[in-house]
């Protein structure tokens, strides 16, 4: 027997999409003690908390929420289905997780679900944005059916198909006496304080091009955010690398930046779709990996066609 009502699942993803509870009541057109009623009924029914509330702060979501708030979303989207007439003559594919290496995703998980939804529109599509290690484990444990990210850490385990590759870039104040150059190497770049990403594969791989080519950098700034590591480089605290190339040259807080190519060869970097290969190729991950790849194949004909 069913305890929980989809109007009771209903209010318990509208409030982890509004992040409070007078935002998801308004935009639910109920009462807020009427929503407090039914989300404690929901943890009382599950034995666990949902949300942590705290006078004064936003809603946050327990660990627990995470994977019952991705569920929650995939069982009303198919009920949404049951009440569509047009939709009843297709047929529901299941589920995909897509997986996104966090400083790949703002320029390329979007054009990616779009891809996918034109092209998978009866899978019920899902995703999480990683760090390597998170985007590793959740991989083997079938949390997520593909990822794309760059092909650090990844051993025998996975399957790896190569998207594209890419050149890291070096950012700087055009006060640099770097940022007179076209392009410029490690070499140039160990004799400069550095800002790199603090998440432990990308500082080893960062480091490990420099060592292999004999150099030793000095590491001013460890950061978590591509545009605090702009901020700072725009700020002359030193030169920011980063796989990743924004549009625009100018950082958050105004500074104009300047960019410039890393030449060296060897640290180029493959974007890659991976999956586990411990677990069964399911159709709806084989069709999304013939989409993806077939994306990116045609972005880099065009890039090479406009080079």
């Amino acid at each position: 027997m069913l305890y929980l009502t989809l109007r009771q699942i209903e209010y318990v993803v509208a409030v982890a999409r509004a992040g409070s509870l007078a935002q998801a009541a308004q935009n639910l057109h109920v009462s807020q003690p009427a929503l407090s009623v039914a989300l404690s009924l929901v943890e009382n029914r599950l034995g666990q908390k949902l949300f942590i509330r705290r006078k004064g702060s936003p809603i946050t979501l327990t660990a627990f929420a995470q994977n019952y708030i991705a569920e929650a979303e995939t069982l009303l989207a198919q009920a949404q289905r049951l009440e569509d007439p047009a939709a009843l003559s297709r047929i529901v594919n299941g589920t995909l997780t897509l997986g996104c290496f966090d400083d790949l995703a703002p320029g390329h998980l979007a054009p990616v679900l779009k891809a996918l939804r034109s092209g998978l529109p009866d899978v019920a599509l899902r995703w999480r944005i990683c760090d390597f290690e998170s985007l590793a484990r959740n991989m083997r444990e079938g949390q997520i059916d593909l990822a794309i990210t760059y092909d650090l850490g990844l051993d025998a385990a996975f399957d790896k198909t190569e998207l594209k590759a890419v050149s890291p870039h070096a950012f700087m104040a055009p006060a640099s006496p770097l940022a007179q150059r076209t392009s410029i190497s490690l070499a140039d770049l160990a004799l400069q304080p550095l800002i790199l990403f603090e998440e432990g594969l990308s500082i080893r791989h960062m480091l490990n091009l420099f060592r292999h080519a004999d150099h030793n950098p000095t590491v001013a700034h460890r950061v978590q955010s591509l545009e605090v590591m702009r901020s700072l480089a725009a700020n002359g605290e030193g030169i920011g690398i980063a796989y990743t190339l924004p549009p625009g040259n100018f950082s958050y807080d105004g500074h104009p930046l300047i960019a410039r190519e890393i030449g060296d060869h060897s640290a180029i970097e493959p974007i890659i779709l991976a999956r586990s290969n411990h677990h069964p190729k399911l159709a709806a991950a084989n069709s999304a990996q013939h989409i993806i790849c077939r994306m990116f194949g045609d972005q880099n004909q065009k890039n090479r066609l406009n080079a």
